[in-house]
C-alpha cells in the first residue's frame, strides 16, 4: 500500500495485479490473496490486522468481507481525525502583536476594539450580564425566617 493511498485504491491495484497474473496462468487461492492483502498493509494498520487474524478464520474469510472490514476501519480513522481537527479549530486563541516604536495609534486602536468585542461576546456567552453579575446573597436571618417548602 502506498503512502496516502486509501484501501479502495490499494484493492483496485491488487485486483489488477492478480488479474494480470491469472492471464499468465498464475492463480492464487482466496486464502493466499487474503494473506497477501493483510501483509501489504502499513505498520499503522497492524493492530487491525492482528484483530482480524484473531477474530476471523482466514481460511474461510472472503476477500470482499476483508475489504469491507478494512474500509470500515479506514472511515473510523478519518472520522477521528476530523473530530480532532474540529476540536483544534474551536480552541482559537488571540495573540497580541508585538509593538515597535514605529507602529501607529490606529493599529493599536483597531486591535483594542477587536479584543473588546471578543471579550463582550465571551461575557455574553457566559451570561455575565449586569443582572447575574451583581447578585447578592440573602443574609442568614432572612433565610431562617423563610420556611423551606419541598414540592416533590
Amino acid at each position: 500500500m502506498k503512502e496516502n493511498e486509501n484501501i479502495y485504491g490499494m484493492f483496485v491495484r491488487f485486483t489488477n495485479i492478480i488479474n494480470s497474473l491469472q492471464s499468465l496462468n498464475k492463480c492464487y487461492t482466496n486464502i493466499e490473496m487474503v494473506r497477501k492483502l493483510l501483509r501489504c498493509l502499513p505498520k499503522s494498520w497492524m493492530p487491525k490486522v492482528t484483530a482480524i487474524e484473531e477474530a476471523k478464520d482466514l481460511n474461510t474469510l472472503p476477500l470482499d468481507e476483508l475489504l469491507g472490514s478494512l474500509m470500515t476501519h479506514e472511515m473510523t480513522i478519518k472520522n477521528h481525525e476530523d473530530d480532532e481537527e474540529q476540536d483544534k479549530k474551536k480552541k482559537k486563541e488571540i495573540a497580541f502583536k508585538s509593538s515597535t516604536a514605529d507602529s501607529s495609534e490606529e493599529d493599536s486602536d483597531d486591535e483594542m476594539a477587536f479584543i473588546t468585542r471578543r471579550f463582550k461576546k465571551y461575557l455574553a456567552k457566559k451570561k455575565f450580564g449586569s443582572k447575574n453579575f451583581k447578585k447578592t446573597l440573602p443574609s442568614k436571618s432572612e433565610t431562617k425566617k423563610e420556611e423551606i417548602i419541598c414540592f416533590e
